[in-house]
């Protein structure tokens, strides 16, 4: 579990990117810890809602690079 759990780690994004990022972090750590969540579909859904977290920066970053443009 903790193996993914650092891939939401969020501190060493810019601030608009880490603001993207806290609330999947925050969710997939209150997940983590409950006891009444366990197993394999744990796992995938920690898994989807990292894509979910990795698909939310990405539309920050281009949103970000069009605004700069």
């Amino acid at each position: 579990m903790a193996s993914l759990l650092r891939f939401f780690a969020h501190d060493h994004l810019p601030d608009r990117l880490a603001s993207v990022s806290r609330p999947f972090a925050e969710l997939a750590h209150d997940l983590a810890g409950r006891d009444d969540l366990d197993g394999p579909e744990l796992t995938v859904a920690l898994r989807k809602l990292l894509e979910s977290k990795d698909a939310a920066v990405r539309a920050s970053l281009t949103a970000q690079a069009e605004e700069e443009a």
